[in-house]
Order: C-alpha cells, then sequence, then structure tokens
C-alpha cells in the first residue's frame, strides 16, 4: 500500500482548492490574447495618424473629434442606428410568432422550419447578390414576374430610391435571420413544462392570458439572448448593403462598418482604428443598459 506524507496531501488539497482558478487559466489568456489585446492595440493607434505605411505621430483625440465634426460619419450613425431600430424589433417580432406558430403539432412542419432556417446559413453576401437579381429594376425576377401578371406599376427602383433603399435592406435582413431567432424562441417554449399550462387551463386561463401570464415570462432568457445578439448584428450590418446598395445611393444606406473599411483602405488607419471604438461604443451601451434593466425580470423555471 503506497503510504502519502502529510506534506502531499497537503499539497492536494491545495490544488483540490484552487483547481477551479487554474481550470479558468486558458480562458482568460484566450480572451486576453484575443480581445484585450487588440483593443489595448486598438486605442493606442486609434492615438495617431497612422496610414498604415508611414510611421505614426501621436495627435491625441483628433480622430475622435474629426469624426464628430464629419457630416458624412453622422450619416452613417443615423444609417446605422435606423436600420438597428427597424431590424431588430422586427427579427423579434417575427421569431417569437414563428416559433408559437411551429410549436404546435400539424404534418410539414419540418419542412416549415427548415425553409424558414434556411436562409440563415447562407453567407449574407451571397444571399444579397441573390435578392439582387431579384429586385433589379427592368430586369429582374420580380419584375418579369408583376409583368406576367399584368401588376408591373408595382415594380419599382426601391435600391435606387434613397427613401425605400434602407427599409428593402432591413427587410432582406430580417428575411434572413428570422430563423436564428425563431429557434432560440422554440428551444424556450420548448423548455416550458407542459403542467404549467394544464394549471392554467383548469383555472380558466384563456389562449392569450396563457401567453400573457406563462409563456412570455417563462420565455425572459430566450427574449434576452436574442435582443442582445440582435442588437449586436444590426448595429455592426456589413454584408447585406455591401451587396445590395454598397451603401448607396450615394450614402443614403453606408453603415459604419462599411465607412470604417473605407477608411481602412483610404489609409486612415489611425481614424478608421477610432471609429470603429467608437462603433464599440454604440453597440455595448444599448446591450448593458437592456441587461441592467432586465436584470431583475428574468424568471427562474
Amino acid at each position: 500500500m503506497i503510504q502519502i506524507g502529510e506534506n502531499t496531501l497537503m499539497l492536494l488539497r491545495r490544488i483540490s482548492t484552487h483547481l477551479h482558478k487554474f481550470m479558468s487559466l486558458p480562458a482568460i489568456l484566450l480572451f486576453a490574447f484575443f480581445f484585450i489585446y487588440p483593443l489595448t492595440q486598438g486605442i493606442g493607434i486609434s492615438l495617431t495618424d497612422s496610414n498604415g505605411i508611414k510611421a505614426a505621430s501621436f495627435i491625441g483625440l483628433d480622430n475622435f473629434v474629426t469624426f464628430f465634426h464629419d457630416d458624412r460619419a453622422m450619416n452613417d450613425v443615423k444609417n446605422t442606428v435606423l436600420f438597428a431600430l427597424g431590424s431588430a424589433p422586427l427579427l423579434n417580432l417575427f421569431g417569437f410568432l414563428y416559433a408559437l406558430l411551429l410549436d404546435r403539432q400539424f404534418k410539414g412542419k419540418s419542412i416549415v422550419r427548415t425553409i424558414v432556417y434556411l436562409p440563415a446559413v447562407i453567407s449574407p453576401l451571397i444571399m444579397g447578390y441573390i435578392w439582387y437579381f431579384i429586385l433589379q429594376p427592368e430586369r429582374g425576377f420580380l419584375y418579369h414576374m408583376l409583368n406576367q401578371l399584368h401588376l408591373v406599376f408595382l415594380s419599382g427602383d426601391w435600391l435606387g430610391d434613397s427613401s425605400s433603399a434602407l427599409k428593402v435592406l432591413v427587410l432582406v435582413n430580417v428575411w434572413q435571420y428570422v430563423g436564428i431567432t425563431m429557434v432560440v424562441y422554440l428551444a424556450g417554449l420548448q423548455s416550458i413544462p407542459k403542467e404549467i399550462y394544464e394549471q392554467g387551463k383548469i383555472d380558466g386561463a384563456s389562449y392569450f392570458a396563457s401567453l400573457r401570464y406563462i409563456t412570455i415570462p417563462m420565455l425572459y432568457p430566450s427574449i434576452k439572448i436574442n435582443i442582445v445578439t440582435n442588437i449586436i448584428g444590426s448595429l455592426s450590418v456589413f454584408d447585406v448593403i455591401l451587396a445590395l446598395t454598397d451603401g448607396g445611393p450615394g450614402y443614403s444606406t453606408e453603415s459604419l462598418s462599411i465607412y470604417i473599411l473605407r477608411m481602412l483602405y483610404g489609409s486612415f488607419t489611425g481614424y478608421s482604428t477610432a471609429v470603429a471604438l467608437i462603433l464599440f461604443a454604440i453597440i455595448i451601451i444599448p446591450v448593458y443598459v437592456f441587461l441592467r434593466v432586465t436584470k431583475s425580470k428574468e424568471y427562474e423555471m
């Protein structure tokens, strides 16, 4: 029989007590390497006049001041926020309605789920080009279909009109990603114990009363996940705009993500990094506020 000394036992107990700290070390190192280090480097570059080629000089907060005096940048902030205000609520609304519908038993349910979710697995850039060929004025699939139905007066250059282009982009984005929102809500719906609904029926609760007092409160974790991810995704929108309008007509649909890319390739590395940090703040502030406001409202299963 192996004899273990007193010192060895103390060492094993100490390791066991602090084991969770050692196990969290890889995650901390990865977070520091892939987030903290790039963030600190980005803050440093944003305070310089770097163009990515010549040696950079420290210019303090000039890049940030320039941003808030740039009309094009302010227009892009407006476009980005409007896109998020349109996209995030619609994604949650239609995702929730789809989940309620597809949580019921009916023939072909799996096929409908697949059809709703399928666009989400296609590259946003490819999806944007597909919609571009559908919506092309006088050449696209929609134009020819309306022409066959003698409804050509309904067609128009929606992507070429600054008053409608952003709305079309919002709808395309919602159409593509509503499947992801739906899946999260479906998972939440299927985790609600059926006994609660049965108890509600015994107490005389109608369908809408059950929805109001059982389903929605029990879905708070899913609602939080969907709202946070949709805010982040909508405020950092890039691919669909690039594919459908390239930010046009003019700069009427240009988002901050596209603006950052164009400044970067325009040899304004320091400035584009400063704008990226501002976009980071624009994304993180509403997410933080939302999580703080809803923190006390989450119901435990």
